[in-house]
């Protein structure tokens, strides 16, 4: 996989991670409320793993 494809798709997750915020905001979000955190949480430590493994190509 090339350096723009990689960095394309982490912008994708990226810009996923702010729809799950989003979403969390809903109030009527009941019991999913756990997965989307859960779903948050994990793609916060993807992302920290992306940029400490390869630092040159961290897109923030």
């Amino acid at each position: 996989m090339d350096p723009d494809t990689l960095r394309e798709r982490i912008a994708l997750i990226e810009n996923k991670r702010e729809s799950l915020v989003r979403l969390l905001e809903q109030p009527d979000l009941g019991t999913l409320r756990i997965d989307v955190n859960q779903a948050i949480e994990e793609i916060d430590d993807l992302l920290e793993e992306f940029k400490q493994t390869f630092p040159d190509a961290a897109t923030s």
